[in-house]
């Protein structure tokens, strides 16, 4: 697998990551509210529309498609789609930034851009593991090391 193969398999397994947090998480943790700061429901919201914002600065034809989520106010189901949606929209601009060599309206370069998001995403991961654990109800052991066996995903 060439270089930017493996930069779009990282992007997927991120996404994948995601997915097994959410789906993992029970309807408690899911309505786990953080102490300063979103919900956990509102931290899968925020993914969504910080996906959805860089969408619409390279494409607002493809981020204006998805549809903005407000904090707290989804299911779990919605904010799967809203996900998977997002997911695949941010796979196309990572593929059509890598084989031109630039992302639109960021800087310095694609493989960057990646690393961005997939900061961005595991802080807030890491915001919604605090908020579970501050309400007295935490991941599970396996939840918290699944998070990082990239290689099952």
């Amino acid at each position: 697998m060439d270089v930017a193969e493996q930069l779009k398999d990282t992007w997927r397994i991120n996404c994948r990551l995601n997915h097994a947090l959410l789906d993992g998480l029970n309807e408690e943790q899911l309505a786990a509210p953080l102490a300063k700061g979103k919900a956990v429901v509102g931290q899968f919201a925020h993914i969504h529309n910080v996906r959805r914002m860089w969408l619409r600065a390279v494409d607002p034809a493809v981020g204006d498609s998805l549809e903005k989520l407000e904090r707290g106010t989804h299911t779990r189901e919605e904010l799967k789609k809203a996900l998977e949606a997002s997911d695949a929209a941010m796979a196309n601009v990572i593929s059509n930034g890598l084989a031109s060599g630039r992302v639109k309206n960021f800087k310095p370069h694609p493989v960057a851009f990646v690393g961005y998001m997939i900061a961005h995403e595991g802080n807030h991961r890491a915001q919604i593991e605090l908020a579970v654990r501050q309400a007295g109800i935490p991941l599970t052991p396996q939840q918290e090391f699944g998070l990082w066996e990239w290689g099952k995903f």
